[in-house]
């Protein structure tokens, strides 16, 4: 990659499998030769050259709270914010070109619920909406776009009117799908509704407005409240540009272009096989003007079928690195 130009063609032209960790291995050496952060990071825990894809420094997530992240002299297009319960701020992510969001979750929600413009696309997102800045919300409001639908569009608290859109949306025979925070959707559940056939996409906990609780309680909550036989997932983050889904049962598929590893919680530079619980490491493609390498602070393990959520570390901490005191 000589320079940022022929960034965007690589993207577009996906690699196939047979040549994506070629890829991988491409996109580490421009970040690490063009984001400033990110090649800081690799000196100082002293891995500059990795010969494999497990031996790639992934790039703690918290940087994103302290630090820009993006390509040297670069002014960003839109900055995302993540959502503000966290005592130590919000996490920034400055995305140099938009348009390659907008490919990347457009693909994977076509790829998993099939094309927005055939139908009804609504968001129960509150927090988000208060806060601004989020990359959930202009993923939702552009799907909503999309859908060229007048039944389309976000509902604060108004529940009254997303149970009449919903109604009028199935009378259309329309397929509709709900974007929900989680603590917004149980809100919505002791109105003890009738959401049958609704597509339910439950993302982004309760944020503070609720007990915490494990996935499978909420869903089976939800379920039970709202008539509905699954309840779907998506796991985002504002520092991420690409998505996974769950269908059903809590398995998260990634979408094209992202990669899911899983590192030990005593050593993040060792990895696990499958099965067992540790740190998400996630390779996201489009991230390719940011950082394609990110340790989470979410426990999962990978499956069969995808991988699993299994909660968050209580206290997350970076070894090998003091670039986080300012």
């Amino acid at each position: 990659m000589d320079d940022f130009s022929n960034m965007l063609t690589k993207i577009l032209d996906f690699p196939s499998e047979s040549k994506i960790d070629d890829f991988i291995f491409e996109l580490f050496q421009f970040q690490f030769q063009h984001v400033a952060v990110y090649q800081a990071y690799c000196k100082s825990i002293q891995r500059t050259n990795p010969s494999s894809i497990l031996e790639i420094p992934f790039l703690p997530i918290e940087f994103f709270k302290t630090r820009e992240v993006i390509v040297n002299n670069t002014k960003a297009e839109k900055v995302f914010m993540s959502s503000g319960t966290s005592k130590t701020g919000r996490s920034r992510h400055f995305v140099k070109d938009i348009s390659i969001y907008e490919l990347s979750f457009l693909a994977g929600f076509t790829d998993f619920f099939g094309n927005s413009k055939e139908m009804v696309i609504l968001g129960l997102l509150p927090n988000y909406l208060e806060q601004g800045n989020s990359s959930l919300v202009y993923m939702v409001q552009k799907l909503i776009d999309e859908s060229q639908n007048e039944l389309s569009g976000f509902f604060l608290n108004d529940f009254s009117g997303l149970f009449n859109n919903i109604h009028q949306a199935k009378s259309q025979h329309k397929k509709i799908i709900l974007f929900g925070v989680s603590y917004a959707l149980l809100d919505l559940a002791d109105k003890n509704v009738d959401l049958s056939g609704v597509v339910v996409i439950e993302t982004g906990g309760m944020k503070g407005r609720r007990k915490e609780m494990i996935k499978e309680e909420l869903h089976f909550e939800l379920k039970n409240k709202l008539n509905l036989t699954e309840i779907h997932s998506e796991y985002g983050m504002s520092e991420l540009l690409s998505q996974a889904y769950s269908m059903k049962n809590g398995v998260f598929k990634p979408s094209k272009g992202m990669k899911i590893l899983i590192r030990d919680t005593t050593d993040p530079f060792s990895y696990l096989p499958d099965g067992m619980t540790g740190g998400i490491n996630v390779i996201d493609l489009f991230n390719c003007y940011s950082c394609s390498f990110i340790a989470t602070q979410d426990l999962g393990k990978i499956t069969s079928d995808g991988f699993e959520i299994m909660g968050r570390f209580d206290q997350s901490e970076i070894r090998g690195c003091n670039l986080l005191v300012n």
